[in-house]
Order: structure tokens, then sequence, then C-alpha cells
């Protein structure tokens, strides 16, 4: 009875060490790359009880109902993000099959063996025929992971996995940011558009009267030509943003996924109006390493490089095989299935690396270099979303006051041309006058619009720069 319950002691000790030894793995442990940027934004003000930038959703960000309809058909039908969905899907299954090399694959086998001895090799004299059958279950090569070799596969595997799905996130911030981009770009060529249409009509009437005075010998032939020219100058810039209207649409159309309707951006449609109204707090460079899904992808390929050097470390260590079979073998195949013919074998095998020719040493070596690129990666991805907040922030804090100024130059200059208009039809100052002033109210009105659409698309890229929306 001692001997009994010594031996299930024994047996029961093996077990628990090798299920401690398969749960090892020689990979490093893990530590975090300090990060490579500044404590602080210098052009970030307190964010005070601001809400959370990850919190605000793309649908509250962007207030416009037909814009948020089209974001929504992007993410549904754009190619770019169907094909990182699929590679999600496809590391997805990757590391599933890495995680089935952790259990043995039992298959159904089915075998016949048919031999023909020569009779110059017959212990008889005679040539012979012999055959044999058999069937059942068999394990073939199950490796059994003492030093975690397979599982440091396994888990490069899952964050490879990890890795591509923050990819995909990140794609998909991406595609909603250039989504909106396009979006303002279309709404501010319809109104550039516009202006041009109103100042081409204000030009030929301006053109009209100008002529009708030549007729009567007020005007000079000069004064003619240049209005003229005015109107002219309109209906070519008419030209040139009836084309860029088209190739905007072009560029959306591409990024939806399917052909736009063409009343998309139609209507009324103010800049001012396309985002968030309220302040987006930056916060610190170090939520980044949260919030942005390009530095989280960076962080999980960093830990897959990781992970990669416990299975080339592994490669030193003896590897132990298992193959067996257990089922019925015959030599008459009638009789397979019958008793008395059970049979079994099992081969255990250890390898020992003795000589590779340094190839276990190089793939280690190249384990550490792949580890060491990743981590330079990673830093990169932190510097580069350092330097978009703070090319974002600095924008912003020039941005509000340029377009405050440049809103009271347009007024200025809408005054300067009413009056000079007044004063040309009065006959007391020449068309000159009128034209310079009547082109400066345009330009100042082209360069306002031009203006509100880059506050509009600095709010876009200061919100993906901080890695909103992704929620």
């Amino acid at each position: 009875m001692r001997t009994v319950s010594m031996n299930r002691f024994r047996n029961l000790s093996v077990a628990a060490l090798a299920a401690t030894l398969g749960a090892c793995t020689l990979a490093p442990r893990y530590h975090q790359p300090a990060s490579p940027v500044a404590a602080a934004y210098e052009n970030a003000t307190a964010d005070g009880a601001a809400v959370p930038v990850a919190e605000i959703s793309w649908q509250e960000f962007f207030p416009d109902a037909e814009l948020q309809q089209l974001l929504s058909r992007a993410l549904a039908n754009n190619r770019d993000l169907r094909i990182a969905t699929l590679n999600v899907e496809a590391a997805r299954a990757q590391y599933r099959i890495r995680q089935a090399d952790l259990v043995p694959a039992i298959d159904a086998v089915g075998q016949a063996n048919n031999n023909r001895t020569p009779a110059s090799l017959s212990p008889t004299g005679q040539s012979e025929l012999t055959r044999s059958y058999s069937a059942g279950l068999g394990v073939s090569a199950f490796e059994l992971d003492l030093f975690g070799r397979v599982r440091s596969l396994r888990k490069a595997a899952l964050e490879d996995y990890f890795s591509l799905e923050e990819t995909r996130t990140a794609a998909q911030l991406s595609l909603v940011s250039e989504v909106a981009n396009a979006w303002l770009t279309l709404i501010s060529d319809r109104e550039l558009l516009r202006l041009a249409s109103e100042t081409r009509d204000s030009q030929k009437k301006s053109f009209d009267l100008t002529k009708l005075r030549f007729d009567s010998g007020v005007s000079s032939e000069i004064d003619l030509h240049r209005s003229e020219t005015a109107w002219r100058q309109a209906e070519v810039d008419i030209a040139a943003q009836t084309r860029r209207v088209a190739q905007d649409r072009n560029a959306l159309s591409l990024l939806v996924g399917e052909p736009l309707a063409p009343e998309v951006g139609a209507g009324e449609h103010a800049l001012q109006a396309q985002t968030f109204s309220k302040e987006l707090p930056a916060g610190l460079p170090a939520e980044l390493l949260t919030r942005r899904p390009d530095i989280r992808a960076a962080e999980h390929s960093l830990k897959a490089a990781n992970a990669d050097i416990g299975a080339a470390r592994a490669a030193f260590f003896p590897s132990i095989g298992l193959t067996g079979f257990y089922g019925n073998a015959s030599d008459d195949l009638s009789a397979l299935f019958q008793s008395g013919h059970t049979s079994w074998s099992f081969s255990p095998q250890i390898r020992l690396p003795i000589f590779a020719g340094g190839a276990n040493v190089a793939s280690l070596h190249l384990a550490n270099v792949r580890k060491r690129i990743e981590i330079a990666r990673y830093e990169q991805s932190i510097q580069t979303a350092f330097r978009e907040v703070s090319d974002a922030l600095i924008a912003r804090s020039t941005l509000e006051d340029q377009i405050k100024a440049q809103e009271a130059l347009t007024a200025a200059s809408e005054a300067s041309y009413k009056l000079a208009d007044v004063r040309y039809r009065g006959g007391v100052d020449s068309y000159l006058s009128a034209l310079i002033a009547q082109r400066d109210y345009y330009g100042a009105q082209r360069a306002l619009i031009e203006t509100r659409l880059a506050g509009a698309s600095n709010l876009v890229q200061l919100y993906a720069a901080l890695g909103g929306g992704w929620k």
C-alpha cells in the first residue's frame, strides 16, 4: 500500500513539474520603454473639467447630419478599412493555429502495408509476400513545451493579432478624419463657387453700366476694358471652382466607397458649424500611449518581438516529441476489428542541439535585433504623435485670431467697396478705384472662406491626433 502511495506521489510530482515547465517561457521580462517626449505640450492650456477627447464620439464631434451619414457609409464601405479588417481576421486565425500547437493533434489513422521479399533475400529461399493492416488513433510528433518555445510563438501570434486590431482602429480613425476633411473641402469649394458666381453677376452688371457710360461718352475705353477684364476673370474663377467641386466629389466618393448623390453638400453648410463647438482638452503626452491606436499597435509589435526572443532561446535546449498509436492491427483485413488484435505504440524522441552551424545563435541575434527595431518604431510613433498634437495646438492658438482678423478685414473691404462703387456711379471717382476696391473685397472673401476651412480642418486634425473617435 505504501509503495502504491509513493508511486502515485512520484507521478503527481512529475506531472506538476512538467506543467510548471510548460507554463514557463524563456522570453525576457517586458518593460515598457520610456516615452521620448516632453512631459507637457508647449501650446496647451489648462483643461480644467473638460471632457476627455477619448470620450467624445465622432457622432458628437461632427454635428452635421449629412456628414454623419457619409461617415457611417464610409465605415461600412471603404475598401482600405475592409482590407484592414480582413487582416485582423487572418491574424486571429494564425493565433488559433499557434494555440492549437499546445495540445496534441489526434488523427484517425488507417494504414495498409504490402511487402514483397525476393527469393535472394528470403530466409526460405523463396519470394514472400506479406500484408498487414492497422486502424486506430494516432498522435504524430507532439512537442512537449518544456522550455516554452511553442508558448512564446503563441504569445507572439497573439500580440501580432492585437497589433493588427489596433492598426484597424487607427485606419478607422484616419478614415473618419479623411472623410471629414474631404467634406470640409467640398463645402468650402462650393462656397467659393457661389462667391465667384455672385461676383461674376456683379461684374457683368458693372460692365453693362460702364459700356452704357462709354457709349454716352462719360467713361473712357480703358474703363470699359478694365470692367470686362474683371467680368472675364470671374468667369475663369467659376470654371476653376466648378472643376474643383467635381474633383472634391470624386475624392469623397472614393473614401465613402460608393457613388454620391448629386445633392450631397449642395445645401447651406456653414464651415463654423461642422465641428465640435467646445474646447478640446489636450491633456498630457503620456495619455497618448493609451489614446492613440497606432502607438498601442507599435507596443504590441514590440511585445511580439520580445516573445520571439523566448522562442529563439528555447531552440538551444532539448526538445521532446511524442508519437503514438492505439488501435487494431492484423495481417487479414477481414479480421482487423475482431478481438485479440489490439495494437499500440509509444515513441518518445528527445533532440539535443549540438551543432547547427551557428543557426541558433544567429536566430537569437536576429530576434534581439528585431526587438530593438520595434523599440525604435515604438519611440518613433510616440514622437510622431507628439509632433502632430503640438502642430495642431500651435495652429489652433493662431487660427482663431487669424479668423477674427480676416473677418474684420473682410468687413472693412466690403465697406470700402460699397463706398467706391457709390462714388463711381455718382461720377465722383474713376472706375479704377471701384475696381481695386472690388478686387480687394473679393480677395478678402475668398481668404475668409479658406481661413475658416483651415480652422475647421485644424480641429479635425487635433481631434484625430489626440486619439478621439476610436471608441
